[in-house]
């Protein structure tokens, strides 16, 4: 008996990061796992896993978000992922890097919840899983400003939905990391001026000396996805090595 045996579990950004090691823990746990992202390359390389089920997404699309919605009978697990990193002061912020990273980082929760909340509420069940980050209302972390701002949203949008559906069998939470290892860091500092430098920039922060893996967020998902934190809602979990010490 797995963890999960028997859940339908959703998640967009699923291609790479922590959406993939997510899917992977979650569908090795027994979950109908259904794995969604922009990245088709990506995507395709979890294609034949047992319990996986690959869906191209782009959740800034209205029309495709509610399209997957009709097509699926049950949800037990939404797991709202797919997110973007801008890089700066609010100075360094125009309109247009304002406006994308919202899309990406909170509109499409928004979008992802309407669409799938209704089909929750009719089952009288439902599990809602929100990405944020310690660098939000949590934590304030130089050159992360929109960034920032965007996951201290997504914190407020999951104390929301928990204590307006608290009653009707739903519940939602939100994960906060601190530095995770993922392929999008790796990208990060590859694309600054002194890659070496941001690198041990990074690692100084982290108390432990070390970052996260994937893996290690991937483990917190699951018990989240579980009915193991059945008495969890409107919770921001913080998972950074002590970063907030």
């Amino acid at each position: 008996m797995g963890r999960l045996d028997g859940k339908v579990i959703l998640v967009s950004g699923a291609a790479q990061g922590i959406g993939r090691a997510m899917v992977l823990a979650f569908a090795k746990e027994g979950a109908e796992v259904i794995a969604t992202d922009i990245n088709e390359s990506k995507l395709r390389e979890l294609d034949g896993h047992p319990g996986i089920r690959i869906r191209m997404l782009d959740v800034t699309n209205k029309g495709q978000i509610e399209n997957l919605a009709k097509e699926m009978k049950r949800i037990d697990v939404l797991c709202n992922i797919a997110g973007f990193v801008h890089h700066g002061t609010i100075l360094d912020c125009d309109e247009k890097d304002w406006d994308f990273t919202m899309n990406i980082n909170v509109r499409s929760m928004y979008l992802m919840i309407t669409a799938f909340l209704p089909k929750m509420l009719e089952q009288k069940s439902g599990n809602i899983i929100n990405m944020s980050s310690v660098a939000s209302s949590i934590k304030g972390i130089p050159n992360r400003c929109v960034y920032s701002t965007s996951k201290a949203a997504v914190i407020g949008l999951t104390k929301s939905i928990a204590a307006d559906f608290i009653g009707k069998g739903i519940r939602c939470n939100c994960v906060c990391p601190g530095t995770v290892d993922t392929p999008s860091l790796r990208e990060r500092i590859q694309n600054s001026p002194d890659p070496e430098r941001a690198l041990k920039d990074f690692l100084a922060r982290q108390k432990t000396g070390r970052l996260a893996t994937a893996e290690e967020i991937a483990h917190l998902f699951v018990y989240l996805a579980s009915d193991e934190s059945v008495y969890m809602t409107g919770s921001e979990c913080v998972i950074d090595g002590g970063w907030c010490l």
